[in-house]
């Protein structure tokens, strides 16, 4: 809620409509809707939102950007291109985007929103389902990863996106990772456990973090 700027990836807005009143069933549906998360914008190739919904943001004020014209890049690719754009003023170190709903469904959708995490591989964006989060670790740094123990853990996982790992370093893991190489079709780091509340990770390559979020 206290973001500075709410975006909904076109179908994400159905979702936002239809399940936001259930969080507070002691209030008005209309009034969730109007007051207690209000999106800033819209955005996508609008193939997926349905008309009723389309109209309600549309009457409280929601910016809708249609880029149907668009078919080489994902919702997604388009949201974040926009967030990007419009915080020009913060360092980009200050910037995390956080995705809600970004996993869990079609297999080739979560492939794509993977992608979107090489695309912009300069920016922190945050992965988020019911049951885990996930976000990128650039090979270009050595990474230090402090561990909401309290919402987070304790299976985790590394794994190479894009291009094998000749060589991954860990602490604070379980089964930590000492210059081992790792490829899909040999070793990945899946099912690993964090053993406290720091992680620290260094690699050659493009790594995606995985950790589980526990049930509150």
């Amino acid at each position: 809620m206290h973001a500075r700027l709410h975006l909904c990836a076109d179908g994400g807005a159905n979702r936002l409509f239809d399940e936001m009143p259930l969080f507070f069933p002691n209030e008005n549906a209309s009034d969730v809707r109007r007051s207690r998360y209000k999106p800033d914008a819209i955005k996508g190739d609008m193939d997926s939102i349905r008309k009723d919904v389309l109209d309600f943001y549309k009457s409280i004020g929601t910016k809708i950007i249609d880029k149907s014209h668009d078919q080489d890049t994902t919702d997604l690719h388009k949201c974040v291109t926009y967030i990007r754009d419009s915080s020009q003023d913060l360092v980009k170190s200050n910037l995390c985007i956080l995705v809600a709903g970004a996993l869990g469904g079609r297999f080739d959708h979560e492939v794509g929103n993977l992608n979107v995490l090489c695309c912009f591989s300069s920016l922190r964006i945050v992965l988020l389902s019911n049951d885990s989060l996930i976000y990128l670790l650039p090979r270009t740094h050595r990474h230090e990863i402090h561990i909401e123990t309290s919402v987070e853990g304790p299976h985790c996982g590394l794994i190479p996106l894009g291009m094998p790992s000749r060589s991954t370093t860990t602490t604070g893991l379980q089964w930590n990772l000492d210059n081992t190489e790792m490829n899909f079709g040999g070793l990945v780091s899946t099912s690993n456990i964090v053993k406290g509340e720091k992680v620290t990770v260094q690699s050659d390559s493009d790594l995606l973090w995985t950790i589980s979020i526990k049930k509150l």
